[in-house]
């Protein structure tokens, strides 16, 4: 077994420097030099609530790198957490079974409070529902804001998506009136043109987040490049390669892109006729020679390739079409996979969290935040109370 720290310099970017993460905690790599900054060395996995995001870093976990199907323990659908050096986080997408990783890192929930969309497949927005209520109780007392794009017509964009969570869940955030702080139960919509190339959708504590189009199904999708204090981190969605990410994704420090399955992978994989999984593979999504082509040209300080289900016998399948058009440094994400990035350094760890884990403890803000109003029942239901029992009396607001 490898050890699992690896740090990407800059001093190593004009050499050939490899990095693969394989599943599990397993890491092999190759490198064409052996400097590391030892200084920059930390503990060989991440803990929750160990260590502090320092002033000068950005902080960055896969909450979720696989696809709609399967969603299993060791793979959620696509998210990812980034906090920087002045407190802030984000989060970009909150695909499916991804607020179960999220809970590990145990993070303040109070500060948990932006949601930026690549598109509203499920497998990218299918916890936000999970994450607007679950994070309303842990903590949070301020609204959840959700970012993400127009689509074709009114109803599909992400304003319409907000609005229908909020009908959707009308009785559950209803009768946590008087419960939960007011404002926390608010869900904000933030929805910007997909059109937009190299747009400004956030810009506050020195943090500037910009979208830029992608290609992928329906007219709709973005990617996102978010930068602060001289770091860029950029995300894509789903998407075929296309011309706006080559474009405002070059030399940025840490860039995510979809790697899919090759046409016979998917075949293997789910099934799939062949037209189908070529088409689904190499029209809609970017298979790995693709992804290979597009890091070719935006020549990142480090290329995270995600969404597709980690099996090893096609890790290796995924990795040599990669490698016949791109070799630079790179690494296929798993879940709990974390880096911390600096100007000089990006270290990769795993995450190491319990199995059954509480939301941390909620703040003062919280604890003293408005709550008003109050659930209350018909006559009808009052009238079915059971006259054996007798709770404890209320305190005095």
């Amino acid at each position: 077994m490898h050890d699992p720290i690896r740090i990407v310099s800059k001093l190593s970017l004009g050499v050939l420097c490899a990095v693969l993460a394989f599943m599990g905690d397993s890491t092999f790599v190759q490198e064409a030099t052996a400097q590391e900054s030892l200084a920059q060395k930390r503990p060989d996995a991440w803990y929750p609530r160990t260590e502090k995001v320092g002033p000068d870093e950005m902080f960055v976990v896969a909450l979720g790198t696989g696809m709609p199907t399967p969603i299993t323990r060791a793979q959620k659908s696509s998210a990812w957490y980034v906090e920087l050096g002045n407190g802030d986080i984000f989060l970009f997408d909150i695909g499916s079974g991804s607020v179960e990783n999220l809970f590990a890192l145990r993070p303040e929930f109070h500060r948990v409070d932006k949601v930026f969309a690549s598109h509203l497949h499920t497998d990218h927005v299918g916890d936000a529902a999970a994450l607007w209520v679950g994070g309303w109780l842990s903590g949070r007392y301020t609204p959840l804001h959700i970012y993400g794009p127009s689509g074709a017509k009114p109803e599909l964009g992400t304003a319409t998506f907000v609005e229908g969570l909020r009908k959707t869940y009308a009785w559950d955030v209803t009768g946590r009136a008087g419960i939960l702080p007011d404002a926390g139960g608010q869900l904000v919509a933030h929805e910007f043109d997909f059109k937009q190339d190299n747009g400004v959708v956030y810009e506050k504590n020195g943090a500037r987040i910009t979208s830029f189009p992608a290609v992928h199904v329906l007219d709709g999708p973005v990617s996102y490049r978010l930068e602060w204090n001289g770091l860029s981190f950029v995300f894509g969605g789903d998407s075929a390669p296309n011309k706006w990410f080559i474009e405002r994704a070059k030399d940025a420090d840490f860039v995510i892109h979809e790697c899919f399955y090759t046409p016979k992978g998917l075949e293997e994989a789910l099934g799939f006729p062949p037209r189908q999984a070529t088409f689904v593979s190499s029209y809609i999504h970017t298979p790995p020679s693709g992804f290979g082509k597009i890091m070719s040209e935006v020549k990142p300080r480090l290329a995270i390739a995600y969404h597709t289900i980690r099996q090893p016998e096609l890790d290796q399948q995924i990795l040599d079409e990669i490698r016949t058009t791109y070799d630079g440094p790179l690494a296929i994400a798993n879940d709990l996979m974390a880096w911390t990035i600096t100007k000089d350094t990006i270290v990769q760890r795993e995450v190491v969290s319990a199995e059954r884990v509480q939301a941390p403890p909620t703040t003062p803000g919280y604890k003293d935040a408005k709550r008003s109003g109050e659930a209350s029942y018909s006559d009808f239901t009052n009238n079915g109370k059971w006259k054996g029992y007798t709770p404890p009396p209320l305190p005095e607001r």
